[in-house]
């Protein structure tokens, strides 16, 4: 006991060097057990919540309760709501022109010209067609002269 006081070295000057390693003893002997009394309260008080919460498992039952109600808000969902169905109406009402209105474009008349511009390129190029080119096109010629 005294051995240890002899080699010990206060971090303040003192007087007496075994009065200071008793009073610096005393107080970690006093932060110790004051640790010692913390730990030993956070255990009872843990303990108490876990009997409480065995208590109400015995007295209801111990269903398991995983249910996660909780709805997901949003500050701008009425407006991202309203704006989806102005662009749906806009989508139904675009749909409905598109669909009432009349083409344009006749396939037939397309059909024409571009036999029209085949014979046109014939006479004006300077150096006959492939021959292999000339028969399909006569044979597309009177095929859709038959159809007609």
């Amino acid at each position: 006991l005294y051995s240890s006081a002899e080699s010990y070295q206060p971090v303040l000057p003192c007087v007496n060097k075994y009065l200071q390693y008793r009073w610096d003893k005393n107080c970690y002997e006093m932060h110790r057990s004051k640790l010692e009394e913390e730990r030993v309260s956070r255990i009872k008080r843990e303990n108490h919540m876990l009997l409480d919460k065995m208590s109400h498992i015995m007295h209801t039952g111990g269903g398991v309760d995983c249910r996660n109600d909780y709805v997901k808000k949003s500050l701008g969902s009425e407006k991202r709501q309203l704006e989806l169905l102005r662009i749906t109406k806009d989508n139904q009402c675009l749909l409905q022109r598109l669909s009432t209105c009349r083409p344009r474009y006749s396939v037939q008349v397309w059909h024409e010209q571009w036999l029209d511009n085949l014979q046109l390129m014939e006479t004006i190029g300077r150096y006959p067609r492939l021959y292999k080119a000339q028969t399909k096109s006569e044979h597309k010629a009177t095929s859709s002269e038959d159809e007609d």
